[in-house]
């Protein structure tokens, strides 16, 4: 924990489509200018808030300019400010207004306390890791971007199963006949590979997780691989393909193309409250809690 103030110009990001976008901001605004902070605002944010007040900067000059950026929203917010924001490093803190809220700290009923006191370096800091990911089709590269939490090769609604070839360092792995596959970070494991039946992988693990979606072969399980690896996932056989990077789809895949996975070389600074535990997030979003209570009133009848 750092007790020290190494912030002066603060950046806010937000959901645009929240209805109380605009009081939200011009109160965490305010509350933190009185503190001494510099305030600006993103570009998007801040024409859908209506907010003139503040400088509005596009994600390249938050990155060059701020020197932390209080994101309100929920996840999706906060993969969307860390994909742009990864290349400058920028520290982000989540105010959760979403609903699971995983990397989204704050409750926004605590902002106007937690946050100020965050600024002035009461922070947990910890480095989340991201995912480069290219589509080649003929060996050449046709489309290239990063992912926070995961690269998605999946089948349509509609069509059947889908065979994919998977090498992991240039090294045959597998075939597998399946709905798709998963390659996530350790943020990503509470995401969509979680649903899938993957591990959950501590923030501070130096991994990648491969999660089929609904194999056809039980044996094809989940595998944690080193972060370190290059995979190549390859499409053999299926129709409408589709390959998604946090959720933002690359349509039109093609028999033969290649879809290759490795750690981007950018890694983006979150800042938790004093005292954050990973532990008590995973107990207050996944019931935890609720199970030890049902434990505690049941006890073992043997």
């Amino acid at each position: 924990m750092n007790h020290t103030c190494p912030f002066k110009t603060i950046a806010l990001v937000g959901r645009t489509n929240i209805p109380d976008l605009r009081a939200l901001l011009t109160l965490l605004a305010r509350c933190i200018r009185q503190r001494g902070f510099e305030v600006a605002c993103e570009t998007q944010t801040a024409r859908a808030a209506g907010l003139t007040e503040y400088p509005q900067l596009p994600a390249s000059e938050i990155g060059a300019r701020a020197d932390v950026a209080v994101v309100i929203g929920g996840d999706g917010t906060m993969l969307r400010a860390g994909r742009q924001l990864a290349p400058y490093g920028t520290p982000l803190i989540g105010v959760n207004h979403g609903r699971l809220g995983f990397i989204t700290d704050v409750p926004i009923r605590d902002m106007l306390r937690v946050v100020p006191e965050m600024l002035a370096g009461q922070v947990v800091r910890e480095e989340r890791t991201l995912l480069d990911a290219r589509v080649l089709r003929a060996g050449a590269p046709i489309y290239h971007t990063r992912a926070f939490n995961d690269v998605v090769v999946n089948r349509s609604g509609i069509s059947g199963m889908v065979e994919l070839s998977v090498h992991v360092d240039g090294c045959f792995m597998y075939r597998q006949r399946s709905d798709g596959l998963i390659a996530a970070t350790p943020t990503g494991s509470t995401a969509y590979a979680l649903s899938s039946q993957g591990p959950i992988l501590h923030p501070q693990l130096a991994g990648i997780v491969l999660v089929p979606i609904a194999p056809h072969t039980l044996s094809n399980r989940p595998i944690v691989l080193p972060d370190s690896v290059q995979i190549e996932i390859q499409i053999v056989d299926g129709r409408e393909m589709n390959v998604n990077f946090d959720t933002h789809s690359f349509t039109e895949l093609q028999l033969e193309d290649v879809v290759e996975v490795r750690r981007s070389r950018y890694t983006v600074p979150f800042l938790h409250p004093a005292g954050h535990s990973y532990y008590a997030t995973l107990r207050g979003k996944l019931g935890w809690h609720e199970q030890l209570s049902r434990a505690a009133r049941c006890p073992d009848s043997d």
